[in-house]
C-alpha cells in the first residue's frame, strides 16, 4: 500500500491544475453519473471564501457521460477533469485524486452529493487549522430533498443519532462528505488500495488514532446526499463479499488472532445466509486471508498497525462505550450493510 507516485492520468479537460496556491482540494469520483456528477462539481466550483481547486477523476464512464463531465469544465481555471486507466474503486481512486493535488486540505464528496453551503469548505478548513490533532472531519450527511438526517449514512453509534446536530469526536467517517488533513493522510499511508471499497474509511481512522489523531464529527458542517437504489444494499452483487471480507481484513492487519474473529465470521454468515448469498460470505474469510497474507505496510508506517495504549483507550471512550458488547457491535455493523438502515456506507 503506498501514496504513490502514481503515474499521470489523463487529462480530459478544465485546467493542467491550479494557478496558484490552494488551501483545500475538492476530489470527486466520477463513474457515470453524469448528471449528478456534473452538479456535485458545480457546488464544490460554488464554494467561497478559500482557495481551492476540484479534481474529478474519472474511473471509466461511458465515452457519452465522460464528454459531458468535460463539457462541464471545459475552459474551468478552478477545475480539473482526468481518466484513471481503470476503475481503482473507493480507496484506489481516492489515493490517486489525492494525489492530484498540494492543498493542505482535501475534501472528498461523493458523486451524488452537494454543499449544503456556500462556505461549507471554507469553515472545514477552519475547523481544522483550528484543531491540528484533527486529522479528519466527518460531515452530516443530509437527505438532499428533506433536509433530514441520511441513515443510511450515519456511520456511528445508534445511541449518538440524537446529537447528529452537535460535535463529538468518532472512530471512524463516512466517504459521502469528509475533510482530512493532507499531511495525516500522508504519514499514515492513505488508504489501501486492496479495499476497494467499504471500510476504508475505518481502517485510515484506526491509524490516525494510532497516530495520536482525533477524527471529528461535525454536525453544523454538512452536505445533501441524493440517496438513490444504487447506495441500497444490493445481495445479488459483490457489495458482501467486500463487506464482509474487508471488515476481517482490517482485524487481521491491526493484530487480531484469526481465531479471534470466527464469531464475527459466523454472524455474517448467518445473515448472508438469510439474504440468499452466503457463498459470497464463505468467499470473503479465505479472501480475506489472502489479503492478509499479501499486506505489506507503506514504508515508515509500520507500528500504526499495533494500536497503543492511548488509541485504544480513544476507541473505548468514542465509540465501544456507546454500542454495548461484541454481540450487538457485530450486529450493527451488519445493518449497516442494509437498505434504509443506520450504519455505515460501504465506499
Amino acid at each position: 500500500m503506498s501514496l504513490g507516485p502514481y503515474p499521470a492520468p489523463e487529462h480530459v479537460a478544465g485546467a493542467r491544475g491550479p494557478a496558484g496556491e490552494t488551501d483545500a482540494d475538492v476530489i470527486i469520483l466520477a463513474l457515470d453519473r453524469a448528471e449528478e456528477t456534473i452538479a456535485a462539481i458545480a457546488s464544490a466550483r460554488a464554494q467561497t471564501g478559500i482557495a481551492r481547486h476540484v479534481w474529478i477523476t474519472d474511473q471509466g464512464s461511458k465515452p457519452e457521460n465522460l464528454a459531458r463531465l468535460a463539457a462541464a469544465v471545459e475552459g474551468a481555471p478552478d477545475a480539473t477533469l482526468v481518466r484513471l486507466d481503470r476503475n481503482w474503486g473507493v480507496a484506489g481512486g481516492r489515493n490517486r485524486a489525492t494525489a492530484l493535488g498540494r492543498g493542505r486540505v482535501v475534501f472528498a464528496l461523493d458523486n451524488d452529493a452537494e454543499f449544503r453551503d456556500p462556505d461549507t469548505l471554507a469553515r472545514a478548513v477552519r475547523a481544522m487549522d483550528a484543531e491540528p490533532d484533527i486529522a479528519a472531519i466527518a460531515c452530516r450527511i443530509l437527505v438532499f430533498d428533506s433536509g433530514a438526517d441520511d441513515l443510511s449514512s450515519w456511520g456511528y453509534p445508534q445511541g449518538l443519532l440524537p446529537r447528529s446536530a452537535e460535535s463529538f469526536d468518532v472512530a471512524t467517517f463516512v466517504g459521502a462528505g469528509h475533510a482530512i488533513r493532507r499531511r495525516d493522510f500522508e504519514r499514515t499511508g492513505g488508504y489501501d488500495d486492496a479495499l476497494f471499497f467499504a471500510w476504508e474509511e475505518f481502517d485510515f481512522a484506526l491509524r490516525a488514532i494510532n497516530a495520536g489523531q482525533r477524527i471529528r464529527y461535525r454536525g453544523d458542517i454538512a452536505v445533501r446526499h441524493k440517496v438513490s437504489g444504487e447506495h441500497r444494499f444490493a445481495w445479488s452483487g459483490t457489495r458482501w463479499f467486500h463487506f464482509v471480507r474487508n471488515r476481517l481484513y482490517i482485524g487481521l492487519k491491526y493484530g487480531l488472532a484469526p481465531a479471534s474473529l470466527l464469531p464475527r465470521f459466523l454472524a455474517y454468515q448467518v445473515k448472508g445466509a438469510r439474504n440468499g448469498v452466503l457463498a459470497q460470505g464463505l468467499r470473503a474469510g479465505p479472501a480475506a486471508l489472502g489479503l492478509w497474507r499479501a499486506f505489506r505496510p507503506a514504508p515508515g508506517t509500520e507500528s500504526l498497525y499495533r494500536l497503543t495504549p492511548a488509541a485504544r483507550d480513544y476507541l473505548a471512550r468514542n465509540d465501544a462505550a456507546h454500542r454495548g458488547g461484541l454481540g450487538r457491535r457485530v450486529r450493527a455493523e451488519i445493518l449497516a450493510a442494509l437498505p434504509g438502515a443506520s450504519g455505515a456506507k460501504a465506499g
